[in-house]
């Protein structure tokens, strides 16, 4: 045997995303991010739905690492989330405590007599996915677990150098609309001007683009904006787009360093999806990176928030109009491309078609509901974010001692100036301020405690200056 054949023997496999069929994307076989470790609790089940697939993620003490199965216990079927972690760390059924360890093994079954081994069989164990924490998210496997290893996670690669140079904002969202329509929006930079004037675009920026594919192939494509944003103000814009789920686009300028967005669109359903929003910065100033540590990572959320609401309506009416007129098979058919401006869509929808990558191809789309819902924040973010979760109860508790504060000054301030005749005008008109400014302080976080809550119907686009 020759050293090169030798070398060959020893390489690991590596599997392509998507599966060995060249003809057909398989969206089993691919890692997903499915959470910011930071907004996992440790201390109870989180759940999440991946693919049609519910599945609880749980923390195993004993082993130090998370763990993920399907959200059924073998039993009689009820929702592992509803139960808990017990005291010997193993995650228990709600219905009749059966107990499960990491690896998916039943370890108790509390109805069955000591000689007996019910909990040995295969049928008492529940389905366990790999799964991995790589660049603070953890990944989970879809498909066959002995293909796990052997497949490609989806990182960014840019993050993966000079790791300690970067500062790197992050928020996720479940968006009401599918991965594709999402991928497809993320990589089209042309709408920025128009679809987020007044939050992060401006209409006096807008210019040509020509756009340039670079490389294309099964496991996603290149391109480059040679004259970039703002009208080339800032340099060039490569995108990067990594089958099925992950895009970034990736500018270096003089006056702000080296900027990222990046994107994972994780599916859930037919319609809906995860979005992780990533924004890396190697700023050329320390200043924007002072003032961007300083801001509290609920507050970035709120803001982004807003800016993911801005499209947020019309994409998913639009998904629903390509659904009628035949989804990405009629792409091209159904919309009018006539700029290199959506080269990149065409690109991505492309690949689509050419891989069969059509998720839930054989489903309808779920009915439109109304605009409130679309827009609702509370479900689809605060509740599942870490951040955003304490942060509305801080506030909550804080207009609660407000109220409190405020209304016992107003009941004991006239007793008060009767008892004591000589009490000073000064302090009374002090005791005043304070108190109106307390009040002030209520309805000023009443308004921050919606947001948490809800969206802005009407887009800053359209709002009158």
């Amino acid at each position: 045997m020759t050293q090169s054949t030798l070398e060959k023997a020893k390489a690991p496999i590596v599997l392509p995303v998507g599966g060995e069929d060249e003809d057909n994307f398989n969206y089993q076989e691919v890692w997903y991010p499915v959470f910011f470790v930071e907004d996992l609790e440790k201390n109870r089940p989180n759940s999440f739905t991946l693919l049609e697939e519910d599945i609880v993620i749980w923390w195993e003490e004993k082993t130090s690492q998370w763990r993920v199965f399907t959200d059924k216990c073998p039993h009689r079927l009820a929702p592992l989330t509803e139960g808990r972690i017990n005291e010997e760390g193993l995650l228990e059924c709600p219905y009749h405590g059966w107990a499960f360890s990491g690896e998916g093994d039943c370890e108790v079954i509390p109805q069955q007599q000591e000689n007996q081994r019910a909990h040995t069989s295969s049928r008492a164990c529940v389905r366990a996915y790999p799964c991995k924490v790589e660049q603070d998210l953890l990944f989970v496997y879809a498909g066959n677990p002995d293909n796990a290893d052997k497949t490609p996670i989806p990182i960014v690669g840019p993050l993966e150098e000079d790791k300690d140079k970067w500062l790197v904002l992050n928020t996720f969202r479940d968006i009401p609309y599918s991965a594709l329509t999402l991928l497809e929006n993320v990589l089209d930079s042309s709408h920025i001007p128009y679809t987020h004037h007044g939050s992060v675009g401006d209409r006096t920026n807008v210019s040509t683009v020509e756009l340039e594919i670079i490389s294309s192939n099964r496991q996603g494509f290149n391109g480059v904006w040679q004259e970039g944003p703002r009208k080339g103000k800032l340099g060039s814009q490569y995108t990067t787009f990594v089958a099925p789920n992950l895009m970034w686009h990736d500018l270096t300028s003089k006056q702000f360093g080296r900027t990222m967005t990046v994107v994972y669109a994780t599916p859930i359903s037919k319609g809906k999806c995860r979005l992780f929003a990533r924004f890396p910065f190697q700023f050329s100033s320390k200043i924007p990176q002072f003032f961007i540590k300083l801001t509290p990572r609920w507050y970035s959320h709120l803001n982004q928030n807003a800016i993911l609401e801005d499209d947020q309506i019309f994409l998913h009416y639009q998904e629903r109009y390509l659904e009628k007129l035949g989804g990405s098979e009629k792409y091209e058919k159904a919309c009018y491309l006539p700029t290199k401006a959506d080269l990149y869509v065409t690109e991505f929808r492309q690949w689509v078609n050419k891989y069969n990558a059509e998720l839930f191809p054989h489903q309808n789309l779920p009915a439109t509901p109304t605009h409130e819902t679309l827009l609702e924040r509370y479900h689809s973010h605060t509740e599942k974010c870490s951040s955003c979760r304490q942060a509305l109860k801080n506030i909550q508790k804080i207009r609660q001692i407000l109220i409190i504060f405020s209304a016992i000054i107003w009941s004991i301030l006239p007793a008060i100036a009767l008892k004591l005749e000589n009490i000073s005008p000064a302090i009374i008109y002090s005791v005043i301020t304070v108190n109106l400014v307390s009040i002030f302080s209520y309805f000023y976080l009443g308004k921050i405690e919606k947001r948490f809550y809800q969206g802005q119907e009407i887009a800053p686009r359209n709002l009158k200056k």
